[in-house]
């Protein structure tokens, strides 16, 4: 029998803490995300938190409010001073991607290197803060709808309390950007995903906490045993997208030899790594902000919405999930379409003297790399579409909302992907200094 100190984890764990610098970036890391935590918690100056802490949960509780919400830690609901976390950058940075695609001038910046990639930085950033003036005054426009001036402490001014407000969470989403990238930098993983992923286990104890009491009390259904079949279900699906995650599709590329002087260049077969899903999560946040408009059309008519508005409203019935599984599969093919450009990677390849046996260098590269990627997009698509509702799934067996998010969608994703690529990074340190990895065989992969 192995001693416990030669255990694969302990040993991992002792072989981490023995390097100076992996110590100290992830001990940075949690230091800096236990700061975004607590600022959560901070509320903004004049807002009563009791008024506010109902009506805010009953409207964050579902649709693209929750979706919001869980981005941000329960932040949103909390009318915190980081409520609108990062999310407003991401937004930015999504409308950024798509200009590069289409308008000339920031396909040149894109191009130009790390100076390119500096100057779209730097608009992004005034693009955060353009969105943030807009969503600031919305958010306080949205709780005041909610809960009125109960919101807010006697002899509070709503006027000069939207200003201060709509300040300070500017103030606290470029904050949070600026933790992001202190972590990028000094600490280990993305820090910008890190504080999205933080923002959405900060609720994982407590919906883990009253699924079990659900199904243990005297009242519950199942029990004991039902419990642990949930999390055997649970597992199932994490090592499903795991596999959805990490999968890629090797295209094999020789590269033509060159001989300069007394040395040999090139001949050396590489592969380009096609992902199933090259558009990550994106499909499943651009479905639900389109799914959003039903919900406010029948906000809006009250109770005179007719039957096929309340389906549209209602996120657990039938034809809203298969309406939001058809617009899943339709923006990951639109958003693989605008993000992979294979006759670009086609002339990349050739410029390099790289070419894929068996097929010609130029507009045949391009159109068999065109073809594998439309193969590919199919069950990675319909694999997103069945991760994207397989909560509404967990919801019909009895499972509690709090818990069933975590059964897919957005949030198991962007989970999987993230520990992905930071235990990534963690082997990586490991491996130059001559340590073993974190997995007994194969290496880590990252989602991106």
């Amino acid at each position: 029998m192995k001693k416990f100190s030669e255990l694969k984890l302990i040993k991992t764990i002792t072989n981490i803490w023995h390097i100076e610098e992996l110590r100290t970036r992830l001990l940075i890391t949690l230091g800096l995300t236990a700061v975004y935590l607590f600022g959560c918690q901070i509320v903004l100056p004049g807002v009563d938190r009791n008024a506010i802490k109902e009506a805010m949960h009953n409207q964050t509780s579902e649709g693209l409010m929750a979706l919001l919400n869980m981005f941000t830690g329960g932040a949103f609901e909390k009318a915190s001073i980081f409520g609108l976390g990062i999310m407003p950058y991401i937004s930015a940075s999504i409308v950024m991607q798509l200009l590069g695609l289409v308008v000339p001038y920031f396909q040149k910046m894109q191009r130009e290197g790390e100076s390119g990639r500096r100057k779209i930085n730097q608009y992004t950033r005034y693009l955060t803060v353009l969105i943030l003036l807009v969503q600031g005054p919305s958010y306080l426009l949205n709780l005041n709808m909610q809960v009125g001036t109960q919101a807010l402490y006697e002899g509070v001014d709503w006027t000069m309390f939207s200003i201060t407000s709509t300040i300070i969470m500017a103030a606290g989403s470029m904050f949070v950007l600026w933790l992001g990238e202190r972590i990028t930098d000094k600490g280990i993983g993305n820090g910008i995903s890190i504080i999205i992923m933080i923002g959405i286990i900060a609720d994982f104890p407590q919906a883990f906490v009253q699924e079990f009491t659900a199904r243990t009390s005297s009242q519950g259904q199942g029990g004991l045993v039902m419990f642990l079949i949930e999390i055997v279900v649970w597992f199932a699906v994490i090592a499903a997208a795991i596999m959805l995650v990490q999968g890629v599709r090797r295209v094999p590329v020789q590269y033509a030899k060159r001989v300069v002087g007394n040395r040999q260049y090139g001949g050396a077969r590489q592969y380009i790594p096609l992902k199933p899903y090259a558009a990550n999560v994106m499909p499943i946040i651009f479905a639900q902000a389109i799914m959003f408009i039903p919900m406010f059309i029948g906000g809006l008519v009250g109770g005179k919405e007719s039957t096929g508005v309340r389906l549209l409203s209602d996120p657990s019935s039938w034809l809203y999930n298969l309406i939001f599984a058809l617009l899943i599969i339709l923006f990951t093919y639109l958003y693989t379409a605008l993000t992979i450009n294979p006759t670009q990677m086609a002339e990349d390849m050739k410029r390099n003297n790289g070419f894929i046996p068996g097929v010609k260098p130029g507009k045949s590269t391009a159109e068999f790399l065109d073809k594998i990627m439309s193969k590919i997009t199919l069950p990675g698509s319909l694999f997103l579409a069945f991760i994207a509702i397989l909560p509404v799934f967990a919801g019909m067996f009895g499972v509690q909302q709090g818990f069933a998010r975590f059964f897919g969608g957005t949030s198991l994703l962007i989970l999987v992907g993230v520990v992905l690529d930071t235990l990534q990074q963690i082997e990586t340190h490991l491996l130059m200094r001559h340590y073993d990895g974190i997995l007994d065989t194969g290496r880590i992969r990252g989602s991106h």
